[in-house]
C-alpha cells in the first residue's frame, strides 16, 4: 500500500528549474551542488523510508568496524530500494530528480541506471577517491548521480567532495574503490593542480555528479551515521557496451540483465523516469 503523503508526493514531481549558468557549471566541473531541492518535511519522509529499508536490509549487520576492509569500513549500501516498498520507489522514481538529472545531461530523458543507499556509520573510514563509471558498462558519458543527503552533512560527518573538471580528464578510469585508488588518484590531481573541493552539504541541498567525475568523501567521526540516498540516471538511448572489466560485466548481470551488447538499455530494472 502506497502511503506517501499528498504534500510529498507533489513534491517530488514537482518541476524544479535549472538554469544556464548552473547547466554551464555542471559541464564544466562535472559537478553541481543545487540547494533547496526538497523541503524540510519532504526530506523528514524520505530519511524515514530510506532508514527502515536499510535498518531491514543491512548487509553489514553485526560485523565489527574493526574487521572490515576499506570499501566496508567506508559505508554500508543496500541497492534496489526502489523495489523494496512503495515509499522507497517514489523516492527513487521522483520527477523532480530526474528532471534535474535530463537537463543538466542535455538529454531527451533518462533512464534508472539503479538505486542504493549509502549510510557511513560512527566511526566509519574515509570512501577512498573514483570515478563511478569504470563499474558500468554504458556506451558514452551521459549518466550522472544524484547524491541526496538525508540531513545536513557538516565536515565531520563525511560529505562528497569532488576534483573538479576530471570527467574531462583520464585519471583512475581504471581502478577500483580501494586504498590505491585513493593514494594514485590523489597523486594524479596534485600532479594536474586540481584542487579538491570539499564544502558540507545543507539540508535540502542535493549534489549530481556525472560518472567519470572524480570524488570521495572523509570519515564521520560523529556519533551519529550519514545518511545518504542515491539515484542514478542514464541517457534514455543510452546502448549496452562491451564490458571491459570483470567489475562490469557484473553490473551488467545486475542491472540491465536482458540487454545485449548495442541494444539500448531499456531492461525492466531500466525504466524511464522522465522523458521530454
Amino acid at each position: 500500500m502506497n502511503t506517501v503523503p499528498a504534500d510529498v508526493a507533489t513534491e517530488l514531481d514537482a518541476p524544479f528549474p535549472i538554469t544556464d549558468d548552473q547547466r554551464r557549471r555542471f559541464l564544466e566541473q562535472g559537478y553541481l551542488k543545487i540547494p533547496g531541492v526538497f523541503s524540510a518535511g519532504a526530506l523528514a519522509w524520505i530519511d524515514n523510508t530510506i532508514s527502515r529499508i536499510v535498518e531491514a536490509n543491512n548487509p553489514l549487520a553485526g560485523v565489527p568496524m574493526e574487521s572490515r576492509d576499506t570499501y566496508g569500513k567506508a559505508f554500508t549500501q543496500v541497492f534496489n530500494l526502489w523495489l523494496k516498498s512503495d515509499e522507497a520507489r517514489a523516492a527513487s522514481m521522483s520527477r523532480r530528480l530526474a528532471g534535474i538529472a535530463t537537463a543538466l545531461l542535455g538529454t531527451a530523458g533518462v533512464r534508472l541506471w539503479h538505486d542504493q543507499a549509502l549510510f557511513k556509520e560512527p566511526g566509519g573510514g574515509f570512501t577512498p577517491w573514483h570515478a563511478d563509471q569504470q563499474y558500468w558498462p554504458m556506451a558514452s558519458g551521459l549518466c550522472v548521480t544524484a547524491w541526496i543527503p538525508l540531513h545536513a552533512v557538516p565536515l565531520e560527518r563525511g560529505p562528497l567532495s569532488f576534483a573538479p573538471g576530471t570527467h574531462l580528464k583520464r585519471i583512475g578510469r581504471d581502478l577500483a574503490i580501494s586504498d590505491e585508488s585513493e593514494q594514485l588518484i590523489k597523486s594524479a590531481i596534485a600532479a594536474e593542480g586540481i584542487t579538491e573541493v570539499i564544502e558540507p552539504y545543507a539540508a535540502g541541498e542535493v549534489s549530481f555528479h556525472l560518472g567519470w567525475t572524480l570524488h570521495r568523501a572523509g570519515p564521520n567521526t560523529t556519533t551519529e551515521a550519514r545518511r545518504v540516498h542515491t539515484v542514478i540516471y542514464m541517457d534514455e538511448a543510452m546502448r549496452l557496451a562491451p564490458p571491459k572489466n570483470t567489475w562490469q560485466e557484473a553490473d551488467h548481470r545486475a542491472w540491465t540483465p536482458s540487454t545485449q551488447v548495442g541494444e539500448v538499455m531499456a531492461d525492466p530494472l531500466n525504466p524511464v523516469l522522465f522523458s521530454t
